[in-house]
């Protein structure tokens, strides 16, 4: 009968020091793998996905921000309150808007809503304005 071996488990320092020796070329993945009881395969493999991963490494620095679930929710909310806001404006000019259809695009907001959206909220047509 065959003698069973364990199966080696290596901790990753261990696989990122092996690893790096083969990407930095001190030594073959021959010489590597004699020299640590490892087979010269898995010294590539490990170089390999080191290599792989080193583009990762540095994502979270400036790369894109993590989203947060509660993001979509407040800057809904904040549109909702603009939409409200610009609609309040627009009943408010609509009122002097029966007398003089010019004045829709004069109103006292901040950020004056084009025509065409200006009707759409009022329900007119464009043609009326």
């Amino acid at each position: 009968m065959t003698e069973i071996r364990k199966r080696k488990v290596h901790r990753s320092e261990f696989k990122a020091k092996v690893g790096l020796e083969g990407i930095r070329g001190l030594r073959t993945t021959h010489e590597s793998g004699q020299e640590h009881g490892v087979h010269p395969v898995q010294v590539g493999q490990w170089k390999k996905e080191i290599v792989e991963r080193a583009k990762t490494l540095f994502e979270g620095k400036r790369g894109p921000k993590v989203v947060d679930e509660h993001s979509d929710e407040e800057r809904l909310y904040g549109e909702m309150g603009r939409l409200k806001m610009a609609l309040d404006g627009l009943k408010n000019s609509l009122g002097r808007a029966v007398s003089d259809p010019a004045s829709m695009d004069r109103s006292s907001r901040a950020e004056p809503l084009a025509p065409t959206r200006q009707c759409e909220r009022a329900g007119v047509s464009r043609s009326w304005l």
